[in-house]
């Protein structure tokens, strides 16, 4: 079973953890078969429907099977809480499908997200044939579905898009709104506002240091004219003095 699990839970022990719970997938979405195994997918549910509050979840993945892809979009579309999706590597194929669950999707400025027609392998006869191509053909309109539920394109731009295998670096998937945003470095927003307040806390200190000088200066000039100055009295006796 530990080679089904392409993904992996942080602080989901601690039901009473500050932080958000925070969900890892990594590699291929089911590198072994998801279709026909009942264990796996009821694993991830109940996993995920182990603990409360947001969620988190990174993704980094290539793609992979769009059964457990679709499985896995519904389940978080379904969880009560807000689910953040960041993509800090890829998230192509399938791995885009999930991504779509999010109620916000960010994005590693180095990061890519693709999109592109499903595929599958068949063999038989002509009518056979077909058959996948009906089958691919539905599954196609489910992808949309979850594109279209997101970005708000129109089911015609998405076809195309998906024809073109189409890769997007963060700016596109935010300008096509598979995205929501970018994801920014904490500690250098923190550095700058740190250095906006110790900016504007010295232009403070600057300017009453310049009221403090002024009013310094003013003071002992007051205290000296009334030092040395004359009563109108003394001058008058200054006066008299001077007649005889």
């Amino acid at each position: 079973m530990k080679n089904k699990k392409f993904w992996v839970w942080r602080n989901q022990a601690d039901k009473n953890a500050p932080e958000a719970r925070v969900l890892e997938l990594n590699g291929t979405i089911a590198s072994e078969s998801w279709f026909d195994d009942d264990v796996t997918p009821q694993m991830f549910k109940d996993e995920l429907f182990a603990g409360e509050g947001d969620i988190t979840v990174w993704i980094n993945s290539p793609g992979g099977d769009c059964i457990a892809a679709s499985q896995i979009y519904s389940m978080l579309m379904d969880y009560k809480g807000n689910v953040t999706v960041k993509i800090d590597g890829i998230a192509a194929s399938a791995a885009s499908v999930i991504a779509m669950a999010g109620t916000t999707v960010l994005m590693a400025p180095t990061a890519l997200l693709m999109i592109h027609n499903p595929a599958t392998m068949a063999f038989g006869d002509h009518n056979e044939m077909q058959k996948a191509i009906e089958m691919l053909s539905e599954v196609k309109e489910s992808i949309i579905n979850a594109y279209e539920l997101k970005t708000g394109l129109s089911r015609a731009k998405l076809d195309h898009l998906m024809e073109d295998e189409t890769w997007m670096n963060a700016k596109k998937a935010i300008e096509l709104r598979f995205a929501d945003g970018m994801l920014e470095d904490e500690k250098k927003m923190s550095a700058d506002v740190g250095a906006y307040q110790f900016s504007s806390k010295q232009v403070e200190n600057a300017l009453l240091n310049k009221i403090t000088e002024k009013t310094q200066v003013s003071e002992p000039k007051k205290v000296e004219l009334e030092v040395t100055g004359r009563s109108v009295d003394e001058l008058m006796d200054r006066l008299n003095l001077m007649k005889y």
